[in-house]
């Protein structure tokens, strides 16, 4: 094995959260003293685990009620964790807002606290595993997933392809624990972390086609970004534990993504709609749908409800908002938003 760059490449993440075991350790040490590649593909897949990690958390306050203390971790979302090129910076600090909330989860035995849809807290992280495989494994990020993507004919709709890969996933993370689950999850997202798409802007602008849609490379890191959140917020429901969103810059980075998606979703001929979202970081207003017609109707939103609606946290009947005019115009745009991911 210490000849064969494969199996030690698929090994440096197990390495990397000190999870190999005696024999491995002794077989990968080897390779590294005289492999420069590999041993600098290690030390940066460690150093992105080592920043996630971040700072010990802290006992609660004495006479903390749960909740609060819930709350302090959670704020802790508003340090990013790693260095990286802005694209990538929410994706950063997401992830390693999930990994609080996950301690805290691990320290509750709340692994089964339904989260909804069937799923609980253990299921949740399986789906992320499986929603971020696809960035992974196009920058080809070290560890190199042991277990093969399933492929899909290429006609096959591209939701169903995705509903399809998060069932196995899940499967399969059913029958490991939770501990193994979440660091699965934790090496994936370092090895994004340390790719050179998330410190290059330029690399990053490459487009690619990833979940239907061609994207440049940073877009699809801040949709990683958007959707890891959203999960932080369906497990922070679960656990009674408020979430709070992201800090206020990687938040309009996000909206201005579901801008960018939601305009030609919604398509030229689309009764316009003047779209204001408003909140911490400032107000901006987009005119969506048809440039020829005058404006039939405006909505008004906050920018963490409307990135939720993106998630599907969030449904076109229930999200706060402010309207006025056209309501079928507002409600088409509210709907089709609710339907991009």
């Amino acid at each position: 094995m210490t000849n064969d760059h494969e199996a030690v490449r698929e090994l440096l993440g197990a390495r990397a959260v000190d999870a190999l075991t005696p024999g491995d350790a002794a077989g990968i040490a080897s390779h590294l003293g005289g492999c420069a590649p590999c041993a600098a593909e290690a030390e940066r897949l460690r150093a992105a685990v080592r920043h996630l990690d971040g700072p010990a958390v802290p006992d609660p306050a004495p006479g903390a009620t749960p909740a609060a203390h819930g709350l302090s971790l959670a704020l802790r979302t508003r340090a990013p964790a790693l260095r990286t090129a802005p694209h990538a910076a929410p994706y950063a600090a997401a992830v390693a807002g999930l990994q609080v909330l996950l301690a805290e989860s691990d320290g509750r035995g709340a692994w089964d606290a339904p989260v909804g849809h069937g799923r609980n807290v253990h299921d949740t992280v399986a789906r992320l595993i499986a929603a971020d495989e696809p960035l992974a494994h196009h920058l080809g990020p070290a560890p190199r997933s042991r277990t093969a993507v399933s492929r899909a004919p290429d006609a096959a709709p591209w939701r169903a392809v995705r509903e399809a890969r998060a069932r196995e996933v899940v499967r399969r993370e059913r029958a490991r624990t939770p501990a193994q689950t979440v660091s699965t999850w934790r090496v994936q997202a370092a090895g994004l972390l340390s790719t050179r798409a998330a410190h290059d802007t330029e690399r990053a602008a490459r487009a690619t086609v990833l979940g239907g849609v061609r994207l440049p490379v940073a877009d699809h890191f801040l949709a990683r970004a958007l959707d890891t959140w959203a999960h932080a917020d369906g497990i922070g429901a679960a656990l009674g534990l408020p979430v709070p969103p992201p800090p206020a810059p990687h938040l309009w980075q996000l909206v201005r993504l579901g801008i960018r998606l939601l305009g030609p979703a919604l398509g030229p001929q689309a009764p316009p709609v003047a779209l204001t979202v408003a909140g911490e970081g400032g107000e901006t207003v987009w005119v969506l749908g048809s440039a020829e017609d005058p404006v039939r109707a405006e909505l008004v939103l906050d920018p963490a409800d409307f990135c939720l609606l993106l998630t599907g946290r969030r449904t076109p009947d229930r999200i706060p908002r402010g309207t006025s005019g056209d309501t079928a115009s507002a409600r088409r745009l509210l709907s089709r938003a609710a339907s991009l991911v």
